[in-house]
């Protein structure tokens, strides 16, 4: 018996259990200054034909990250309802005051979505989206697919994404499904901070999890728009919900890991930042990878940073300005 989710502040204008294709919105009232009766319309939409699994796709868990908003977007308009079998419910915008924004947090309460799962039905705005979509989407989902990219502070080179888990066979449905999305590398990604994150959320409940980090520098790419299009399909073909074939990446994937905290580089200095190594360069351990010129002391000697680790720099900070405590790089390890 399916258990009724608790209340929440949100209401949804599509019916998910309807056949067909259909936007929608979900609608969260909200009373500011230039709205005393105003409300937030998130988009969302659903493809839904016949008996099968459940996919939730979601875009825009921050706003300034883009692939997985378009491709959302393209896969909804764009699929015929016969090619489904199944159930796809398409999110392309779930922290929607900071898409518009183009904020990777909210401008209305600064919440991190990201780090507000599994929120609260009485909280700010962005845990009321985020305990919306745990209790009245992930809920209903087999597969959650959660899309990323660097955002306006980092760069990616793409990767699908899975975690370490203790469900040994979860964990390997979710390799298998990083690696059928098709991007140059499938990852089994070390979360340095990941309380509050809608992939533990949906990873506890048993249920299958991929996410990605789909280049980023606050914009996107042809190349990564097509990484990101590709791959979407691809998930869905590879769990049976849309008809097709897993089309191949333009290289065979390449699986990797973050065994540890080594493969991240953190800056305990402020200033300029040089990167010595470019994204998708193999580096050694001990090789110099930035350095962090002074802005107010030009005659002092930069610092230089290191890899900890042989491996595939797969991940860099964007700004040219540091501050203490930033990440430069991140290194990832064939498995």
């Amino acid at each position: 018996m399916t258990e009724t989710p608790p209340a929440s502040k949100i209401s949804p204008s599509i019916d998910f259990d309807a056949p067909g294709k259909r936007w929608g919105a979900l609608v969260l009232a909200h009373s500011r200054d230039d709205s005393a009766w105003g409300s937030i319309r998130i988009p969302i939409g659903v493809i839904k034909n016949g008996t099968g699994p459940t996919a939730l796709l979601i875009a825009g868990n921050h706003g300034d990250e883009y692939e997985g908003q378009i491709a959302l977007r393209r896969l909804m308009n764009e699929t015929p309802v016969e090619d489904v079998s199944g159930t796809i419910i398409v999110l392309p915008g779930m922290n929607f005051p900071a898409v518009r924004t183009g904020t990777r947090c909210s401008p209305i309460d600064g919440g991190n979505m990201n780090r507000a799962f599994p929120g609260r039905a009485d909280g700010t705005i962005t845990q009321i989206i985020a305990h919306y979509v745990t209790h009245h989407l992930v809920s209903r989902a087999d597969l959650v697919l959660d899309l990323h990219s660097g955002g306006k502070t980092l760069d990616f080179v793409p990767f699908a994404a899975t975690h370490r888990l203790p469900d040994t066979a979860l964990a390997d449905r979710a390799r298998a499904a990083a690696q059928a999305f098709g991007a140059p590398v499938g990852l089994v990604m070390l979360e340095l901070d990941d309380t509050g994150m809608l992939d533990g959320v949906v990873e506890r409940a048993g249920k299958l999890f991929v996410t990605t980090e789909l280049a980023g520098a606050g914009s996107s790419t042809a190349s990564s728009n097509r990484i990101a299009w590709r791959g979407v399909r691809n998930v869905l073909r590879h769990v049976g919900i849309l008809a097709g074939e897993v089309e191949p990446g333009e290289a065979p994937t390449r699986m990797m890991d973050m065994p540890d905290a080594s493969c991240f580089v953190t800056s305990e200095h402020a200033g300029i930042h040089e990167p010595l190594v470019d994204l998708g360069e193999e580096v050694l351990a001990g090789q110099p990878v930035a350095r962090i010129h002074f802005l107010e002391e030009p005659g002092r000697e930069p610092v230089v940073y290191h890899s900890e680790r042989d491996g595939l720099l797969i991940g860099r900070h964007i700004p040219g300005l540091v501050k203490t405590g930033d990440f430069l790089i991140s290194v990832a390890v064939d498995l």
